[in-house]
């Protein structure tokens, strides 16, 4: 098993040494789901709706990137990074969801999937806020890593 990498020799919170890395390009794609009661999915026209917040889906791709691009200040222990791409594409399937996939990319000693985490969840918290007032029975769900690469360790989510 695995050490946690955020816990020093005396079992202390402590931010992971990337000194000695050499960068490397990396990306991470994450998503996160939102689920809708049937009377506010029908709203949805032309892939977005129009509230008087604004257009939903364009704004939530404004939110989850500035928030893809600030983890670090949200998340004690990930490293700054100035993300070389971020790219928010939200979608809805034929149940009526909106399936938010957060891609980012760096070149950087440490990767970018706690980002990418951020940026789908920010994203999916701005669709609720943004139809909230047509109702509270909105759902987020199913935020998770889809992929990473240039790391120790490439990963990939066996989709289900």
């Amino acid at each position: 098993m695995s050490k946690l990498s955020h816990i020093d020799a005396e079992n202390r919170p402590a931010m992971v040494d990337v000194s000695e890395k050499r960068p490397t390009a990396r990306e991470a794609h994450a998503r996160s789901v939102v689920v809708f009661p049937p009377e506010v999915a029908r709203r949805f026209v032309d892939g977005d709706i129009r509230t008087a917040k604004g257009p939903v889906f364009a704004t939530a791709i404004i939110a989850g990137i500035m928030a893809a691009k600030k983890t670090h200040e949200l998340i004690p222990f990930c490293h700054p990074l100035g993300l070389d791409d971020c790219e928010i594409r939200i979608n809805l399937d034929s149940a009526g969801r909106a399936i938010i996939d957060c891609l980012c990319k760096v070149t950087h000693k440490t990767g970018v999937e706690m980002e990418a985490l951020t940026g789908a969840s920010i994203a999916a918290l701005t669709v609720y806020d943004m139809c909230k007032a047509l109702s509270h029975d909105i759902t987020i769900s199913d935020t998770h890593l889809i992929s990473k690469s240039g790391g120790k360790k490439d990963y990939r989510r066996d989709e289900v």
